[in-house]
């Protein structure tokens, strides 16, 4: 069973010793850091289950931490417990309002810390069905997220997006190389929906290499677009450069036989009720599950629309 990891931020070593042992005590697996940059870096790398940090430390402050990675959607779900000094309510009001899920005062008593982990831990997991690899929201989140969609009569697009020959990428270059196709495609999405998107946009998860975006009608095209274009420049560079230069792998299909599979793309089926009214969660995936098996019969990467009415 994988450990809970925990990222520990403060530039007191003493104050990190009393964390660190308090958590390992605990069965956590504990990262430590030493400054706000510092804790940003890691967690572009490890992506931890919960960071607990101090409010005053060099180079960034704990609020100044908070709200950059609220505003990171790949990471924004993760809970915060900030560390404040004895009496310093302001902090504590700031790192509040800067997105902190907690805060405990120094020095702080360590079964009270262990308890406040475990508290925001259970509540985290309860109210998000975050994916574990890419953080982002889940299957769950993602069915209500459509279904507010229909239930506010607006107009949305949602894209469910595919990677093709993943499995024969995965099979060759190995479990540790297919998770950074996943976030990398992740970040692609993020990066995408900030450029030709809206606040409004929502990113979720399915699992795999499956992928979902909820958009406006009027956006879609340019945001697919988009996104395979960024996806077309970074899968090659992933591969050996035998690989990349051929254009290929040769592998073994799923009947068996040996032959020359693609290089990763990505297939986009946009489902939207702007030509014809949908009224379930249901009919979203079924319209879905039927343009994505067109998608990707297409060479390369692709997107397609709905384009039926009633």
């Amino acid at each position: 069973m994988l450990r809970e990891k925990i990222l520990i931020v403060d530039d007191d070593p003493d104050i990190l010793d009393v964390l660190k042992i308090t958590l390992e005590a605990e069965g956590y697996e504990v990262i430590e850091g030493h400054n706000g940059q510092e804790a940003i870096d890691i967690i572009k790398k490890n992506a931890p289950d919960l960071l607990i940090t101090d409010f005053k430390m060099p180079k960034l402050c704990g609020d100044e931490v908070c709200k950059i990675l609220k505003s990171d959607i790949l990471v924004q779900h993760m809970p915060i417990i900030m560390l404040t000094g004895k009496g310093e309510t302001s902090d504590k009001i700031h790192g509040i309002d800067c997105g902190a899920d907690d805060y405990m005062v120094k020095p702080f008593e360590p079964r009270e810390l262990a308890a406040r982990v475990k508290m925001v831990l259970r509540r985290t997991a309860r109210d998000l069905d975050a994916n574990p690899l890419t953080r982002l929201p889940g299957n769950v989140s993602i069915l209500n997220e459509i279904q507010k969609r229909i239930d506010e009569g607006g107009l949305f697009s949602v894209c469910y997006k595919d990677l093709d020959k993943f499995k024969t990428f995965n099979d060759k270059y190995g479990f540790e190389k297919g998770d950074e196709v996943i976030k990398n495609a992740a970040r692609i999405l993020i990066s995408s929906v900030q450029e030709k998107g809206t606040p409004k946009d929502f990113i979720g998860h399915i699992g795999g290499d499956d992928f979902v975006v909820i958009t406006s009608p009027d956006n879609v095209d340019e945001l697919c677009k988009a996104i395979i274009s960024k996806f077309d420049i970074m899968m090659p560079t992933l591969y050996n450069k035998e690989d990349k230069e051929k254009g290929y792998i040769v592998a073994k299909d799923r009947q068996g036989k040996v032959k020359k599979i693609p290089l990763v793309s990505i297939s986009i089926a946009v489902v939207s009720n702007e030509k014809r009214k949908i009224s379930h969660v249901a009919e979203v995936g079924e319209i879905g599950a039927d343009l994505k098996h067109y998608a990707k019969s297409l060479k390369g990467s692709n997107y397609v629309k709905e384009r039926r009415k009633n």
